[in-house]
């Protein structure tokens, strides 16, 4: 899915537009595929039909706390980088966004443990020189790419401006 051209500016374009990692849905895969055998498993030491119902009300419930709201938290989180900005946006409901103009960025820096290196991600620190000090990007895919992108779109700024 692009992110809404009606976002941005005129003369302005996406070079990047990312979601978290897929390991931020490991464990609410997990917990589905439990729940599913626990489903499976009631169903079948349940024969009245009433039992069964509830089983698979209880799993169906149980279902969409453990795997639907971490999936939607996931698909309404966007991480993207323009030519002009940085913007964050997550929610579906309640919406939460943070734009930092690219001249306004002071340092960028990332992290990531040996896992996340494994899997291909981390944690990407944009220092703004704003009031609101630094945004703080969790479960970022291919980190070192995106903060040597955003290095790069700085400089760009700068020699624009």
């Amino acid at each position: 899915m692009s992110f809404p051209e009606r976002l941005l500016t005129e003369d302005e374009s996406v070079v990047i537009h990312q979601h978290p990692h897929w390991k931020a849905l490991f464990w609410p895969v997990l917990g589905l595929l439990l729940i599913c055998a626990v489903m499976g498993f009631g169903l079948a030491w349940f024969s009245a039909p009433a039992a069964q119902l509830v089983v698979g009300l209880v799993a169906l419930l149980a279902a969409s706390y453990i795997f639907l709201r971490p999936l939607l938290r996931w698909v309404s989180t966007h991480f993207v980088l323009t030519t002009h900005r940085v913007l964050t946006r997550q929610g579906i409901l309640y919406r939460k966004g943070r734009d930092v103009p690219l001249s306004r960025i002071n340092d960028v820096s990332f992290e990531h443990s040996l896992f996340e290196r494994i899997l291909g991600c981390g944690t990407l620190v944009v220092e703004s020189a704003g009031e609101r000090g630094q945004i703080t990007l969790t479960d970022v895919p291919r980190v070192e790419y995106v903060q040597t992108t955003l290095y790069r779109l700085m400089e760009t700024a700068e020699l624009r401006a």
